[in-house]
């Protein structure tokens, strides 16, 4: 870490209301809350995972950031802008929401608690995930080693449609 913060990277997601505007709201939102967006990939459109599919279809995008948070502080920063930006605590997992922020990766750090797991459990697993996280980090490493790259192949089956950049 140097002195502007560790690189993190959060994956942002819509599916209520006008979606691009929602996630535009979001990175501006973080980036005034000590949280410097320095990239943004393009929207990526993909159908409801999880239980409840009977939802309209996602637009998704992972923004690359500097913090000198720590994970759990950016945790509560992202939770507290997506309070901000309307959405509604206690939802159901997976159901609709105006705006979801996931903190995927903070540096290389390896961090497991209650309320946050990091690298994120689902990088590996989901399309909509690798696709946006490998535009803006091309050559991303996990912390076990593993070339994000190389995870694509699994999740290839999955449908994501990259739109416009966020």
């Amino acid at each position: 870490m140097n002195g502007d913060g560790a690189v993190a990277y959060l994956g942002i997601g819509s599916n209520v209301g006008d979606r691009a505007a929602n996630l535009r709201a979001a990175a501006d939102a973080l980036d005034a809350a000590g949280v410097r967006v320095t990239s943004r990939s393009s929207l990526y459109e993909t159908a409801p995972q999880g239980e409840i599919t009977d939802q309209p279809d996602f637009l998704n995008a992972v923004l690359s950031v500097r913090t000198a948070l720590s994970p759990l502080e950016l945790l509560d920063n992202c939770k507290r802008v997506e309070r901000d930006l309307g959405r509604e605590p206690r939802g159901k997992r997976h159901g609709p929401r105006s705006i979801d922020i996931d903190v995927l990766l903070v540096g290389d750090c390896v961090f497991v608690h209650d309320r946050l797991k990091l690298p994120h459990p689902e990088i590996a697993t989901r399309h909509f995930v690798l696709a946006p996280l490998l535009e803006v980090e091309p050559e991303l490493v996990l912390p076990d080693g593993t070339r994000a790259d190389s995870l694509l192949a699994a999740v290839a089956d999955q449908p994501v449609v990259r739109l416009e950049r966020l």
